[in-house]
């Protein structure tokens, strides 16, 4: 273990004194110097020490995400994870640089998002070395869930034993307190009481009573998460997924969402992994407005990453609806990130699609709209209360796929489903892409009838012998998606238009058209992509900066892999045809 001398020495004054100020800001003056202290003595457990390497650039344009289950894919008497691996290094490499395991942690309901062990690895799906080696493959994305633990939890039944530490671990408050300000995410009571050694005590539960809010008022609760992360740096994590983590910290008489110690919080996570590990990234999972999604950059000294939680519900409301005039108002308003940040572009995860980060961007009733034609096909909507006690739609429960398709018509919704992928992949920053997504999976009816959650429609597991059988019938509509998106995919990856960084400018060729134009930081590339958001020809003239580009009068499409003609009128794109035009 390192001594505290060789941590002074090897650890620039600046950052102990930033961690000084998160602890005075979090917990008081008092008590700073002594969290500082013990700052010192937990570096170098599991082999987590200082780390002083300059850390080259987090991301290039060769990253994408996969976002997928630990038991995504299964086979008799096969661990589910190496299952999962020996699938995406036989079939994914080049396309996924990251792999995003969701919780496999042992856990009691929502499919992990409730821990019971944030240290152990579900038996269920294997074992630490079967992670490790997943991590000799793929980078990997770890869960952080900051906001509640398992009522099955060791934490939680210490609490209810009124054991110490953990006593402190978990949020209790007075059920006569005015709690009408605090956003609720669902339509469940937000205290729930709970028999302890010390009588009846209501305990906070933001999302259901099996998933209680833990205290970050408690330094010990910090100390415990400092602890897994270094747990999970040593075990091969490389991104950090912060869960839910806008709910974090409560304040009675506020909304309890977004408060500045949640901010500060996420700034003291930072500063460790740049002492520790200064190549992990944190991402923050924060499904909101816009604006308050992109707070978490802080000034850049906060989250690496941050959710695109505005494009999902965009891309889906323009191909439904055949416009893309509220997409490209708003991508055309984008701000970039700061320096040394990047978005993470997305269509579908585990989750339901949120409406939320739709605020002020469309008008309620298009929201409600929107919602409706979800359950037209077969979706589902799951609800949020106000405090006025009425409930609107939080989010969209379907697989993307589900939520694009026409009865009628196989051809129409296959086709809107690869324009909303290439809108993702074609974004300033990085992709990701969940697993049903790469599949086109339809929506889970039966699994919702059996577990009574909505998100289950979303959340179908594949044995692996059929998952292949489906991928090689190319008459079937996941093998056709399966192949062009993961070759779409490895094109991008060539790209130095696409680096995270790369700027990106949106152009505006009518409301029936998005339009984007990616430039490599050096220059030396630009990438024109084109999508139609119609079931019409849509033409598009020959642009200025088209001619400059194809001078020749013919450009490459990627996305197609064949040359595409200019001539002196433009291009015509078919119906939700998607053109990415490089020069030849």
């Amino acid at each position: 273990m390192n001594s505290i001398s060789s941590i002074v020495k090897h650890v620039s004054s600046s950052k102990l004194k930033t961690i000084r100020r998160r602890f005075q800001k979090l917990y008081g003056a008092i008590v700073a110097d002594q969290l500082l202290e013990r700052f010192y003595h937990i570096l170098g457990r599991y082999g987590v020490g200082v780390d002083t390497r300059q850390t080259e650039r987090l991301w290039s344009e060769k990253d994408a995400v996969l976002i997928t289950y630990a038991d995504m894919v299964s086979k008799k008497g096969e661990v589910p994870l190496d299952t999962l691996r020996h699938f995406c290094a036989e079939r994914l490499k080049g396309a996924f640089s990251i792999v995003h395991l969701l919780p496999f942690y042992p856990w009691s309901s929502d499919d992990g998002f409730s821990v019971v062990d944030y240290r152990q690895v579900d038996e269920r799906y294997g074992a630490w070395e079967h992670i490790r080696s997943f991590a000799d493959e793929f980078d990997l994305m770890f869960d952080l869930v900051l906001n509640h633990c398992s009522a099955g939890s060791d934490w939680f039944l210490d609490y209810v034993s009124g054991i110490e530490p953990a006593l402190n671990y978990i949020r209790e408050e007075d059920p006569e307190a005015d709690l009408t300000a605090v956003v609720r995410p669902r339509s469940s009571p937000l205290l729930t009481p709970t028999s302890t050694r010390d009588g009846e005590r209501y305990v906070w539960t933001t999302f259901s009573s099996d998933q209680v809010d833990l205290d970050w008022r408690s330094p010990d609760l910090l100390f415990e998460f400092l602890d897994i992360i270094m747990k999970y740096v040593s075990e091969g994590s490389r991104i950090l997924r912060l869960d839910a983590v806008a709910f974090l910290w409560k304040k009675i008489g506020t909304n309890c969402l977004h408060l500045p110690e949640t901010h500060e919080v996420v700034k003291l996570l930072r500063n460790f992994l740049e002492v520790i590990a200064p190549d992990v990234i944190i991402l923050t999972e924060t499904n909101v407005p816009h604006d308050d999604n992109i707070s978490y950059f802080g000034r850049g000294d906060e989250a690496h990453m941050v959710y695109q939680f505005a494009l999902p519900p965009l891309v889906l409301h323009g191909l439904l609806n055949g416009t893309a005039a509220h997409l490209t108002e708003w991508a055309s308003n984008l701000i970039p990130p700061p320096r040394g940040c990047s978005f993470l572009n997305f269509t579908a995860s585990h989750d339901g699609i949120g409406v939320r980060p739709l605020e002020g961007i469309l008008p309620p009733q298009e929201i409600l709209t929107l919602a409706e034609q979800v359950e037209a096909r077969g979706g589902f909507v799951s609800m949020r209360s106000l405090e006025d006690g009425s409930e609107v739609p939080y989010e969209l429960n379907t697989t993307f796929f589900g939520a694009l398709v026409e009865p009628e018509d196989d051809t129409v919704g296959e086709a809107r489903f690869l324009c909303s992928q290439a809108v993702a992949l074609a974004m300033q920053g990085i992709p990701a892409v969940y697993f049903h997504s790469l599949t086109a999976t339809p929506n889970d009816i039966q699994g919702v009838e059996q577990t009574g959650q909505n998100r289950s429609i979303n959340r179908p597991k594949w044995e692996h012998s059929e998952l292949a059988d489906i991928l090689g019938n190319s008459e079937c509509i996941s093998a056709r998606v399966f192949d062009w998106l993961t070759r779409l995919l490895r094109r991008r990856a060539s790209c130095p238009a696409f680096h995270p960084d790369a700027p990106q400018f949106v152009q505006k060729y009518g409301s029936d058209l998005f339009a984007v134009e990616r430039t490599s930081l050096d220059g030396s590339q630009t990438v024109i992509c084109l999508f139609n958001f119609t079931n019409n020809s849509v033409p598009i003239p020959a642009a200025i900066n088209m001619k400059e580009l194809f001078s020749d009068g013919t450009a490459r499409d990627l996305a197609g892999g064949s040359d595409i003609p200019i001539g002196p009128k433009g291009i015509v794109l078919r119906p939700y045809q998607t053109l990415w035009l490089v020069p030849l």
